[in-house]
């Protein structure tokens, strides 16, 4: 193999592991609405209405073990839960800014002809 195609070989596997930790329907709505500071569940669900609480609960649960974001539990009547950015989540920021970005051309060229 050439080094040509070692670089193209990493670069897929990159890719690929980037994909894995934001595919999906819900992801980076979740993410999106965590850069707007801490938020409960019900905070969450609350931006992003139409998804349920099963798979609201499935992809926190996915993030926080891809280390995107942070569970805490307050010590309070009632226990409270929150979920944040950790500081790897918050590197998304350009990544995120990019994709809308995209997303703007993209309406602009495909869905609003």
């Amino acid at each position: 193999m050439s080094q040509k195609e070692d670089v193209c070989q990493y670069r897929l596997m990159i890719a690929r592991d980037t994909l894995e930790v934001i595919q999906g329907k819900w992801r980076l709505p979740i993410i999106i609405s965590l850069t707007h500071g801490n938020k409960r569940f019900g905070e969450i669900q609350r931006d992003i209405s139409d998804i349920s609480p099963k798979m609201l609960s499935q992809e926190l649960k996915a993030l926080e073990t891809n280390k995107i974001i942070i569970r805490t539990l307050h010590d309070s009547m009632p226990v409270t839960v929150e979920y944040s950015l950790t500081s790897l989540g918050l590197t998304m920021k350009k990544l995120l800014d990019e994709i809308l970005d995209w997303g703007v051309l993209f309406r602009k060229e495909i869905l609003e002809k």
